[in-house]
């Protein structure tokens, strides 16, 4: 697994981001608007970057909020965001708008999760999808991955398992390249051990004569039906917040006509 450099310094921390993402000295100094001999000087520690500099190449570098207020640290700057709780009265606007997105989404199945898959949030669509998993599972702080994973949980439901499995951990392994998280490193070691459910005959790729989807439709049994949704996620535009930075709203739209029209008779 590639992961971020671990030199302390600033110049190396920048270094590891920009190799991460595959660009030149030159290519990054024109996109910062800076000279390649800048950026070289500021990776090998011969010149110390302003507040302004590493932010405008922490930018350029899609460097994950956390990590830039990291960068500042290291560079001997204060952190630039603040990372207030979710519960914080200063996080109502947020709570709000979280709310009102995913009640717009019902009938169809929402959520938001924080940074190491808690959910934080969760529509009546949700809970229907829950609905009989063993309370272990059911008991707050609910984790996303892991009522997916659990052999339990959902994994049992999910037809197309061995697919999903695998891109769940690919998606929890570039995360873990990108952030420096204890919690998310141990929460991966425990979903990746859960043993694997054997799918149904016959439930790997079929899927059911129909059109071949352009994305990967997540197929789960339901009280006797199959029901199929595509997944998409969203983070916030330009979070100035840690907290609000790390919420990712993922909904599962329905794949097909007959899981929309189940869905609505299930909640209007």
């Amino acid at each position: 697994m590639t992961t971020v450099a671990l030199d302390t310094g600033v110049g190396p921390q920048l270094r590891g981001w920009r190799e991460r993402r595959r660009l030149s000295q030159l290519e990054l100094a024109l996109r910062a608007d800076s000279s390649a001999r800048h950026i070289s000087f500021v990776e090998t520690g011969r010149a110390r970057p302003s507040e302004e500099m590493v932010l405008r190449l922490a930018e350029h570098l899609d460097v994950p909020v956390r990590e830039r207020n990291a960068l500042l640290v290291m560079a001997g700057y204060a952190p630039r965001f603040t990372e207030t709780p979710l519960d914080a009265p200063a996080m109502a606007a947020v709570r709000e708008a979280v709310e009102h997105l995913l009640r717009g989404y019902e009938p169809y199945p929402a959520l938001v999760v924080d940074a190491t898959y808690t959910v934080v949030a969760a529509n009546r669509g949700i809970r229907l999808l829950l609905d009989g998993l063993p309370e272990h599972l059911l008991t707050p702080p609910l984790n996303a991955m892991r009522l997916t994973l659990h052999p339990e949980g959902l994994a049992a439901r999910i037809l197309d398992l061995p697919q999903w499995r695998a891109d769940l951990l690919a998606q929890m392994e570039r995360q873990i390249g990108l952030v420096r998280s204890p919690g998310l490193r141990a929460l991966y070691d425990e979903v990746a051990a859960y043993p694997a459910p054997e799918p149904p005959p016959g439930a790997y790729g079929d899927t059911g004569g129909s059109v071949p989807s352009p994305a990967l439709p997540l197929r789960i049994t339901h009280d006797g039906r199959v029901l199929s949704f595509i997944s998409s996620i969203a983070t916030f535009n330009t979070p100035m917040d840690v907290t609000v930075a790390e919420l990712a709203i993922e909904t599962f739209l329905p794949a097909d006509r007959e899981t929309a029209a189940h869905l609505r008779a299930l909640i209007p």
